[in-house]
Formats: structure tokens, sequence, C-alpha cells
């Protein structure tokens, strides 16, 4: 006869326990990117580093209190120190969604982050970097790469973790139009302007390796591998400086050009969310503040 096992459905409230089975949870469930469970993981353990291993149910709003001011004592940015609490805000959650007792989430606040500046590039300054891969004294093959990594980060958007994941079997160079796996791992459409494409082709044309990935080192022994996100930044500062702009320039500060350049040209501020690839429109409004400094310095012309 054959007996049936018994499991043991005790389980532990710790806070240690609980936040593995959250992990998990993002993993298998939500299927989080590795980056965002990285990201958690690391906040939630030095949460767990700091209360140790209490019981969930146990945590009380002063714990939290004490623990921003351990967190502050790192000299941790206030933005930092948000996205540590977003991350036990979402545990906590987890928790209540799975009848397990514990503080409101909703009684963990956020510190208001005053508006951030944004960087971006006027167009005369998006075409002067656009031209400096020209006045490079690199190998052709180089150049018209890094031409391509240019306008593609202008051309879409696209971030720079999203651009060096790019394979090249997810594009067709004669296609405006391929797909990206972007934050919060949501599948987002991706289109091609006529220079990225113009730039893109020239590029692909003259690869004669087999590597898979769009955008790939050429030099030493990185040779054929996926490039860094350092070297994208580098690459991006280095024509910047070759193109005589004084402003910090990064790959971000293209994407920040994509955005305002097409509010300036009176695009819908829900298409431009969708471009981006935010989740929620508030982020996309950051843009609208710029786009406002653009107007008010249209309307100085007639004082001039």
């Amino acid at each position: 006869m054959i007996q049936s096992q018994k499991h043991n459905l005790k389980f532990s409230l710790s806070i240690e326990s609980l936040i593995e089975k959250f992990l998990y949870y993002l993993e298998y469930e939500k299927n989080n990117s590795p980056k965002t469970l990285e990201n958690y993981s690391l906040w939630l353990n030095r949460f767990i580093n700091y209360v140790w291993d209490i019981e969930v149910s146990k945590i009380k709003a002063m714990h939290i209190l004490d623990y921003r001011m351990y967190l502050n004592s790192l000299n941790l940015s206030k933005k930092t120190i948000n996205y540590h609490i977003v991350a036990i805000r979402s545990f906590l959650k987890f928790c209540l969604k799975n009848d397990i007792d514990c503080i409101s989430p909703e009684k963990l606040e956020l510190s208001k982050i005053p508006n951030r500046e944004i960087n971006y590039l006027l167009e005369e300054e998006v075409e002067q970097i656009m031209q400096a891969p020209l006045l490079s004294k690199k190998n052709d093959l180089k150049t018209k790469r890094d031409s391509a990594i240019l306008w593609m980060l202008y051309g879409t958007g696209l971030r720079v973790s999203e651009l060096i994941a790019v394979k090249r079997s997810q594009i067709n160079p004669e296609s405006k139009q391929f797909s990206v796996l972007g934050k919060w791992s949501k599948i987002r459409a991706i289109f091609l302007t006529k220079n990225a494409k113009e730039a893109l082709i020239e590029y692909l044309q003259a690869r004669t390796d087999d590597s898979d990935y769009l955008f790939i080192s050429l030099s030493g022994n990185s040779m054929g591998k996926a490039l860094s996100r350092n070297s994208v930044e580098e690459i991006v500062k280095n024509y910047a400086n070759l193109a005589w702009i004084e402003k910090r320039v990064t790959p971000h500060t293209l994407r920040h050009s994509f955005a305002t350049t097409l509010l300036k040209k009176w695009a819908d501020i829900r298409a431009v969310q969708t471009l981006l690839g935010h989740s929620s429109i508030t982020t996309t409004q950051i843009y609208t503040h710029v786009d406002d400094k653009y107007l008010k310095e249209v309307h100085d012309l007639l004082d001039s």
C-alpha cells in the first residue's frame, strides 16, 4: 500500500524567510528582469541586515524611521533611499496579499524629490555630435558602428541597457521597426528614423563577423563581444568632446533629446510615454517642463 507523503505546511514568518519567497515570486511569477531582481535583493537584504531576523508582523513604523536615518547616515541620496522604501513597500504588499499580518505599506511615505534638471541637446548640438564620427581617426568599421550607436540612441529613445542587449536577429535592416524587452520586462515597439536606419544598414553591411549582438567591441580581447554600458558611455562622451559640446553628454542625454525634440514638434505626450517605455505618465511629464521653457524662450522673441 502506497502511503501518501504529508508535507509540513508550517513556514517561518521571519522577514528573511519571507523576502526569499518574495524574490522567488518576482522572478517566477512576475517574470521581472535580472536587473530588477538584483536591485530588490540588494535593497531588501540591506534591510534584513539592519532589522535582523524578526517576524514581519513585529515591524513597526519606528523601525522604518530608524532605518531611514541609517540609510541617510550612509550618505545615500533621497532618490536612492526612496528605492529602498519602494522595495519594502512592494514586499509588504506581497505579505498582505498572502494573508500575512504586517504594517500597512501606505504608512511608508517617500521623500519628495525636487524636479531634476533635464540635460538635453539643442537641435544644432545634435547635428554636431552626429557629424563627429566623420572627424575621428578611427577605422571605417568603428566609425560606422559609432555613428549607428549615436543615431540609434537619439532616433529611437532607447535606454543604453536596451541598446546593448539588441541582437542582430531582432533587426530587419529594411524595416523601420523592431521590438525590445524593456524595463519591467515589457516588450516595446521601437521605430527607426531615416538617419538611424541608414547608419544601421551601413554598419551592418561593413560587418564580417558572426556575432549576433548588434553592437560589439572591435578591440582587444573583447573583440566580437557585446559592448558594455561603460563602453557606450565613453563613445558618446568622446564624440561630444570632439564636437566641442561643453555640457555633459551621456547616452541618457540623447534619450532626453529624443523626447524633448518630439514635444517641441507638438507630439502627444501619451505617444512619447509609449515610445520611451515609461510605465507612468508622471515620468514623461518632466519633459513638459523643458518644453514650457522652450515656449517661453520663443515667446521672449517678442521683446527682442
